[in-house]
């Protein structure tokens, strides 16, 4: 078969996580957005306007990569990356916000 007969495949988008800089599926990695309205989110859809960032949804990957083995220091870090990628600074809502949806079961720290 020709190149031309051979069915196009999709492609499937790849992203970079802003912590540990592994490339994978789009689908994959957490995108969250920064909003002049509502602030830094989770977006599930992956389609909310604004300024985007993908992340690991595994802390493990997170403390991995950035050789960290105590998972809130990974965390804090992992915050960082966030900010320097969405270019703003987080407050402690925003913080809260992306804590209780990466980590539902533990999501009465602070």
């Amino acid at each position: 078969m020709s190149k031309q007969q051979q069915s196009p495949r999709k492609k499937t988008p790849q992203r970079t996580c802003v912590v540990c800089r592994k490339v994978d599926n789009k689908r994959a990695l957490v995108r969250l957005v920064r909003t002049p309205e509502d602030g830094v989110q989770v977006d599930p859809t992956g389609k909310k306007n604004g300024r985007g960032a993908y992340m690991c949804s595994d802390v493990a990957c997170w403390q991995e990569n950035l050789h960290i083995e105590n998972p809130e220091k990974a965390f804090q870090m992992a915050l960082n990356a966030l900010e320097k990628a969405l270019k703003t600074t987080l407050t402690s809502e925003d913080r809260n916000r992306i804590r209780a949806a990466m980590f539902p079961m533990h999501d009465d720290q602070s």
